[in-house]
């Protein structure tokens, strides 16, 4: 579409905001049809990005389920129990819940806690305490899937790498070397972008899921009598005759869960069609014979239970298997290190974290991104866990508290939404999020008896993240009241305008944190310049609850007088703002802006401690050093930096 002509502006009257020319051609985002083959594509992507981390759950699930319910040899109860626990917690949380429900609840297309609370945020009718604690709860959530994050690889990885010394002890000391050299390949590979690991991982984890189908059909067809377990009166009877070590077991059973946070998260990636198509379609039905397979491998001979998993398999087959467990639990690790990024993403457009850099790794699906700072940092968090733990058995009672208290906020937040915007009957929703709710708690009361073996590793990574996305967020504000405090308002800057002694061609462009204040590199240019261009653009960019903002609604612009513009910008929360390239689209509003030779003025704040800091101490350092390694504005808002003049001044907080 071709640019439409400059509307004159000097028929307007200050003050007056300014309305693009109307147009019958509407301008709308660009929206990939999804063919056939397009649908193909994405759905065998979602394969290798999505399902490794849930995928590869039987490789260490049903171990630990048995040994909590059965004990070394589980009589055949304690197998019927576990497995029926297993299956219907596949079919009830991951299946029901997550696939055909908390999918719904997507902003925009984009999934993940972040998302979901910003979508509830908005719900209306909510009061004030409501709305803060939606933004407790999604800044919760936020931290205990960095946890999630960090634990997900180390144990994926770790308990693949440990079956090369099934019947091979003498190979032990090759584990660490190994899972390490793995790990760390693994994050260096991420730059790539998750497109092409798609393309690399979907076809390995089609032949797991193929694998996983056929072992557990033979195992089925030489003990079928496991299939009574698809009845939930085994899981109920085990709770009536065994109450407390059923209610234990469930702190191994939600394993086989894991990972439904991340296909969440992982939603705008790929689109929710092809996940449920790979769901129901192959992963859900292989999951299922898989974990059947190894329960009747196990029935056949209990003594079986710690290698539940290379029970099912064929001595033929068992070199194989190792090899290409561990190419899976490779690719587990990737979906919770894609649903990172996207969360981060969010966090840092809405105000959660600092500035980063987020690269976009593909030119037609939008979500597949790659933050090398977040990247570093969970490279980082887990080689120490791997060192730490040592063992895939250690790690698992650290593995589920995190992703157990995800769950449960997940559900609080769709119940909000399903009650407030979808409009859901009582008699409907109130019977369906309490059965989500109970079984969420109870997954999350059980995994609290493991704080002691380990649980407190994610809770105190979860710890660490919230205290820092609270300082941000705490100090952020003291920051911009500082500055409101310290800065002229508008309309009185305005009126004095005239007595600028000397006004010079060209346009300067400041960017603004508040659009009623003058921004404070304006006022130190004029102060130390004591020059006004002819034409100043005060632009301030904000951020909505929507993942994207749609063109037609991006840019507002309203005249002043004197030669002064002011510029509103919006973009969403998956959005990274490209100034520049949308003051070039401030045509229609009567605005011919050539940026070549345009001139960007930012501010350089150096924040210094005041003596009775806001925050108190520590926590002033802490923000004062968050501040210092966000992502300068040059590069985070696009600007040309050879058109670009910084200001410095000192901020005292």
């Amino acid at each position: 579409m071709s640019d439409p002509k400059p509307v004159p502006t000097d028929p307007l009257e200050e003050g007056e905001k300014i309305a693009p020319p109307s147009t019958t051609e509407q301008i709308a985002p660009a929206v990939p049809l999804q063919n056939p083959g397009r649908m193909a594509a994405l759905t065998l992507g979602a394969l290798g990005v999505v399902f490794g981390d849930i995928g590869t759950s039987p490789i260490y699930a049903l171990r630990e389920t048995l040994v909590a319910t059965g004990g070394q040899v589980p009589g055949q109860m304690a197998i019927m129990g576990a497995l029926s626990l297993i299956f219907w917690s596949l079919v009830i949380v991951v299946t029901v819940k997550y696939v055909i429900f908390i999918m719904r609840a997507d902003n925009e297309g984009e999934g993940g806690v972040l998302a979901l609370a910003t979508l509830a945020h908005r719900s209306p009718g909510l009061s004030r305490t409501a709305k803060w604690l939606i933004g407790l709860m999604a800044i919760l959530g936020l931290a205990l899937f960095y946890g999630d994050g960090m634990l997900t690889p180390a144990i994926s990885v770790l308990s693949a790498v440990e079956l090369i010394t099934v019947g091979n002890p003498q190979l032990t000391g090759l584990v660490m070397p190994c899972t390490l050299a793995i790990l760390i390949a693994l994050f260096l590979f991420q730059n790539r972008g998750t497109e092409k690991i798609g393309q690399l991982f979907g076809p390995i984890m089609l032949l797991w899921f193929f694998a996983l189908a056929v072992l557990g059909l033979i195992a089925i067809f030489r003990d079928p009598e496991i299939l009574w377990a698809l009845s939930p009166w085994y899981a109920i009877d085990l709770f009536i005759r065994e109450p407390g070590t059923a209610f234990v077991a469930l702190g191994s059973v939600v394993l086989a869960v894991t990972g439904c946070e991340a296909l969440y998260a992982d939603m705008g990636h790929f689109g929710k069609q092809p996940i449920r198509y790979a769901w129901l379609g192959l992963v859900l039905p292989a999951l299922i014979i898989d974990y059947f397979g190894q329960g009747a491998a196990v029935l056949h001979n209990p003594h079986n239970a710690e290698i539940a998993f290379y029970a099912a398999v064929p001595d033929w087959a068992h070199v194989p298997m190792v090899f290409l467990s561990v190419l899976a639990t490779i690719i587990a690790s990737q979906a919770v290190i894609s649903g990172v990024y996207s969360i981060t993403q969010q966090a840092v457009q809405l105000g959660q974290l600092p500035r980063m850099e987020v690269r976009h790794t593909s030119a037609t699906d939008y979500g597949q991104i790659y933050v090398p700072r977040i990247n570093g940092y969970l490279l980082v968090g887990v080689v120490l866990i791997v060192l730490i733990f040592k063992s895939s058995s250690h790690l698992a009672a650290a593995y589920g508290i995190a992703v157990t208290g995800v769950m449960v906020i997940s559900t609080i937040l769709a119940f909000i939404v399903a009650v407030r915007q979808w409009k859901w009957k009582p008699w409907v929703v109130y019977p369906l999020f309490g059965l989500f709710g109970l079984i969420d708690l109870m997954f999350y009361a059980s995994n609290t008896m493991k704080i002691v073996d380990g649980g407190w590793l994610p809770l105190f990574i979860a710890a660490c993240v919230f205290i820092v996305m609270e300082t941000w967020r705490l100090g952020r504000r003291a920051h911009l009241d500082r500055i409101r405090s310290e800065s002229m308002p508008l309309d009185l800057f305005l009126e004095r305008a005239d007595k600028t002694p000397v006004r010079v061609a060209g346009t300067a462009v400041f960017l603004s944190a508040r659009a009623e204040s003058v921004p404070g590199a304006l006022l130190h240019n004029l102060k130390h310049n004591k020059v006004l261009h002819e034409r100043v653009l005060l632009v301030h960019v904000s951020v909505e609850d929507t993942p994207f903002v749609a063109p037609n609604k991006r840019i507002e612009v309203e005249k002043l007088g004197k030669g002064f513009f002011t510029v509103h910008i919006h973009h969403g929360f998956f959005e990274t703002p490209d100034v520049p390239k949308i003051l070039e689209e401030a045509r229609p509003f009567g605005l011919a802006l050539d940026i070549e030779t345009t001139t960007f003025f930012i501010g350089h704040e150096t924040m210094v401690p005041s003596e009775h800091p806001v925050l108190g101490r520590w926590r002033t350092w802490l923000y004062m050093w968050l501040a210092s390694s966000a992502l300068s504005p040059v590069r985070f808002y696009r600007l040309p930096p050879g058109r670009v003049v910084e200001l410095g001044t000192q901020v005292s907080i």
